[in-house]
């Protein structure tokens, strides 16, 4: 079964990227968006959010299979799909076991980063109700620079000083934005 029927898609292709600015963009979109586009409809749309489910779990799938620090490109890869054009901020932790196998990826937030979003105690708190000895923070910025601000810094050097006096390592925390990622602990900020 075919969500279009037979016809050149280059031209609808190249309208989509145009307004959503990168295929990630078209698939991340939301379908309304998407259905309502010039020679998209319902059918086609629904199409593009099978593809993005399928893009998303594979990534997910590559993440799940080998320890996340030894795999830190399928890290990024599945962080990008699944963030970098949303358009809402999220927070996430990726807990894992003492092999740095992924044991738990928990969605603790939606907004800005700071102690409304995330505190570091019920971070912690998850970590060793799970039997989690380490954890990559993660958030995205939609506004496209994964540049990290200052709050980003200070909450995560706050969760890392209560995880060392717990026995939970914090690797990293990655801000994902449609420009790339930044991993604090590449920048020497953790």
């Amino acid at each position: 079964m075919q969500a279009v029927p037979r016809r050149d898609m280059k031209p609808l292709a190249r309208s989509l990227l145009q307004r959503f600015g990168t295929l990630a963009g078209v698939l991340q979109a939301d379908p309304r968006t998407l259905a309502a586009h010039p020679g998209m409809g319902e059918a086609t749309a629904a199409a593009l959010r099978i593809v993005t489910v399928a893009a998303t779990r594979l990534a997910r799938q590559k993440v799940r299979e080998a320890p996340v620090i030894g795999s830190w490109q399928a890290l990024i890869d599945y962080l990008t799909i699944d963030m970098a054009h949303l358009t809402l901020e999220r927070v996430r932790v990726l807990y894992l076991n003492t092999k740095n196998m992924l044991i738990l990826d928990d969605l603790v937030g939606e907004g800005s980063i700071d102690e409304a979003a995330i505190h570091p105690r019920e971070v912690i708190r998850r970590a060793l109700d799970i039997g989690a000895s380490a954890l990559i923070l993660v958030h995205n910025h939609p506004s496209g620079s994964p540049e990290p601000s200052r709050a980003d810094i200070e909450i995560t050097n706050r969760i890392a000083e209560a995880g060392r006096l717990l026995g939970v390592a914090v690797h990293d925390h990655v801000v994902i934005g449609r420009e790339g990622h930044v991993s604090l602990r590449a920048k020497g900020l953790i």
